[in-house]
């Protein structure tokens, strides 16, 4: 998996657009009567606010504590960036609160504590502290951590968790416990050393220690060397508690032997003598960001019978802190715990072990582009793992009920974990997996209307995160301008321009379209003008004649008249098989919506083709897809002869005999809502629709437009499938982001 790089203009444009920030707050209830504002708040909400001054375990049912989690910093230890300020650290906190949603459906808000006074720091959460159902203290420098978090777990009713200490602990534990299984020892034989005495590595060793590691067989290093006992210099009670009694010095003395090596320092802080000095079947932990202390492939060259873990993504084993902590806190919350203990982080670690010796399913195989089996390539589990949320929660919660933390008992443990599924948003690891591809297949791709800035650095992004080459349809000496003024100055010389006047190709083009179009009233002038000075249609040429895999347009016109030009090359009209499909993406669902581009009222048979493509879309992300006639009437009733073709429409299907799920006609609630289709028994959709084949164009239209206005759904497409070639056609109003994101699917081939 390629690293991807980002212009300093993505990351800001990604951070502005389309609203400044990341996070936003929405009502859970109604809030549009006289009723819903005095129920909300006076008089109604007067009544919870007696039962919970009562009883205050009931702020867990009658306000948000119980799924709220507080994102808290001061700002002096921001990522690898140093003391920053809180200020400064307000956009990864925001990150860390939008990770909370995506990973684990938590609820979290970010809190900037102006303050490096551990006093202040310390009243200023515990003050607070009624508000959440727990608190992730992040990015905060050592030792003021250590006694921050301490004071904190002392004087807090609700879990505190400092991430960068714990959840890389947590991560790192989870891995051990596999690469040791498979190099056949024990946590309580190995030897292991420890490089860099931080919050980090300090909370690896002790969760470790807790888990069996003997005191002894730990050795710590810091960059004066081998903590031991009886060292003054650069020390602290933190690294004094890991001391130990030793004639070792430095860190290439401790590494003589061991078993384990965890880094948590520095590039380059281990060379390959010291990875060859190890013990048999080493295990290497090199987790510095962004670069490992000593790389996979340096290590593997001296000692080929290491496991080697880092912190990078294009690295197998990643150690990744976004596997942990959504799902303590999940856990936490769901017992309305008092805290989360070693006991809990254990049962995160052993479930995150279990999980990857599982058999890994087929989405995730599809969302990272390659099957991922057990052993010394994959000894934790990939982010996009969809049983993380029903897997690791279960078993924290269950560790913390054993424990005595918890104030609320989960009694059907199963049932708990169908809640969680519920929760699972599917969207994410469809979209991976879609990226995956793209970056798999290293198309060229070309960008019909390079004189639109979206599209210009929506061309440089495809190209930098290596999703293959992109090329821009437009004039050199104006996509220089209009780059220059984005702040790519620098992707001049990246990008590739053509145009009809800097083609060799031009007369081919001419002659392919002239063949095409002589009965259709063209005579060699119309050919050469449409050729030479239209850009969808040599953009459509380019793609005709293999010099470029795929083709995205749309963005500066509307698409029914981009249609009309690419018709001039290939067969998009209502007489040939192409369908544009949709693809809505709302609160974790993904729905497709057809034909959205090419029938405008199409009949019977065109509405089977329809559906046929849009399985075909579907099963490309991953999906198994459930087709619903979708009309007015429900199976004939109100009858309609404008209804009627939805009907005979599944009839055909039929006839055909395909093999996915399909039913009609019937209304969208019949169509989406389980509860609906319970009052038709009969029918044969086994789970709510994921593809809508509307009756005609227009109906397709205002269906899309309306949840993208009214619901803020993520709008992608339509996707143009049945043409055989890579071609997608974005909206009018499509963001640098939606264009990239046609871009991707073109790549992958999806349609």
């Amino acid at each position: 998996m390629a690293m991807q790089k980002h212009t300093r203009q993505d990351a800001l444009t990604f951070h502005l657009e389309p609203t400044p920030g990341k996070l936003a707050i929405h009502a859970t209830v109604p809030m549009a009567t006289q009723r819903d504002l005095s129920l909300a708040y006076s008089p109604g909400v007067a009544v919870p606010c007696e039962v919970i001054a009562e009883d205050p375990g009931t702020a867990y049912d009658y306000t948000n504590k119980g799924n709220m989690v507080a994102v808290i910093s001061n700002g002096t230890a921001v990522l690898g960036l140093g003391n920053l300020g809180a200020l400064a650290s307000k956009p990864v906190m925001e990150g860390k609160a939008v990770l909370f949603k995506r990973f684990a459906d938590v609820n979290s808000i970010d809190i900037e504590l102006d303050t490096e006074d551990v006093d202040a720091f310390c009243n200023a959460v515990k003050l607070m502290a009624p508000t959440f159902g727990g608190i992730n203290l992040e990015d905060i420098k050592a030792p003021e951590c250590f006694i921050i978090e301490q004071r904190l777990k002392e004087e807090c009713d609700i879990p505190v968790f400092h991430d960068d200490q714990h959840g890389t602990a947590v991560i790192c534990a989870a891995g051990l416990i596999n690469a040791l299984h498979l190099s056949g020892k024990k946590i309580e034989d190995v030897k292991i050393v420890l490089n860099g005495a931080g919050a980090a590595g300090i909370a690896c060793l002790e969760l470790l220690k807790s888990m069996g590691a003997q005191h002894e067989n730990c050795i710590i290093c810091d960059t004066k060397g081998v903590i031991y006992q009886g060292r003054t210099e650069g020390m602290n009670q933190w690294k004094s508690a890991h001391a130990i009694k030793t004639e070792l010095r430095t860190l290439e003395e401790a590494m003589q032997g061991a078993d384990v090596f965890l880094g948590v320092s520095a590039k380059g802080a281990v060379t390959q003598e010291m990875v060859q000095g190890m013990a048999d079947k080493p295990v290497i932990f090199a987790m510095a960001n962004p670069d490992p202390e000593i790389t996979p492939e340096e290590a593997h060259e001296v000692r080929p019978d290491a496991i080697v873990a880092t912190g990078r993504s294009d690295y197998p084993n990643q150690v990744n802190n976004v596997l942990g902590f959504p799902y303590l806190f999940r856990g936490a919350l769901d017992i309305h715990a008092r805290a989360i203990n070693d006991e809990m982080k254990i049962a995160c670690a052993e479930a995150l072990a279990e999980l990857a010796r599982m058999e890994v399913p087929d989405e995730v195989a599809l969302a990272y582009g390659r099957r991922l089996n057990f052993g010394r390539d994959y000894i934790i589990p990939t982010p996009f793992d969809p049983r993380l949320i029903h897997v690791v929660p279960p078993a924290v919660a269950e560790a913390g009920m054993k424990t005595g933390v918890a104030r609320k008992e989960i009694t059907d443990l199963e049932a708990y974990r169908q809640t969680l599924l519920e929760r699972m948003d599917p969207t994410a690891s469809i979209l991976n997996g879609i990226n995956t591809r793209a970056r798999a297949a290293q198309a060229t791709m070309v960008f019909a209307e390079g004189d639109d800035p979206r599209v210009l650095r929506a061309a440089v992004s495809y190209q930098r995160n290596g999703f293959g080459r992109a090329l821009v349809v437009g004039r050199e000496q104006d996509v220089k301008e209009k780059l220059e003024a984005e702040g790519l100055a620098d992707a001049v010389r990246e990008i590739r321009v053509v145009n009809a006047a800097n083609t060799q190709h031009l007369e081919t083009y001419k002659d392919f379209l002239y063949k095409r179009l002589q009965r259709a009233g063209m005579d060699q002038q119309d050919i050469h003008r449409l050729a030479a000075r239209d850009r969808h249609v040599f953009a459509s040429l380019m793609v005709a004649h293999g010099h470029a895999d795929g083709m995205i347009t749309g963005a500066t016109r509307k698409s029914a008249h981009v249609l009309q030009l690419i018709n001039h090359v290939f067969d998009v009209s209502e007489k040939d098989d192409a369908v544009g499909v949709t693809a809505l993406l709302h609160r974790g669902r993904i729905v497709f919506i057809a034909d959205t581009l090419v029938h405008e009222w199409p009949d019977e048979e065109d509405l089977a083709t329809i559906a046929e493509r849009a399985a075909a879309v579907a099963r490309g992300l991953g999906l198994e897809p459930r087709v619903a006639f979708v009309s007015f009437s429900t199976f004939g009733y109100p009858v309609s002869e404008r209804a009627e073709k939805m009907h005979v429409a599944a009839e055909v299907l039929d006839r055909r005999g395909v093999d996915f799920e399909y039913e009609g006609e019937m209304t969208v609630d019949v169509a989406l809502n389980p509860r609906a289709q319970a009052n038709y028994p009969f029918q044969r959709l086994t789970g709510p629709a994921n593809i809508l084949v509307v009756p005609a164009r227009h109906s397709a239209s205002i269906s899309v437009k309306l949840m993208q206005e009214m619901a803020g759904a993520t709008v992608i497409g339509p996707i143009l499938a049945g043409v055989g070639r890579p071609i997608q056609i974005c909206q009018t109003q499509s963001t640098v982001n939606d264009i990239l994101n046609m871009a991707i699917f073109a790549a992958a081939e999806v349609g």
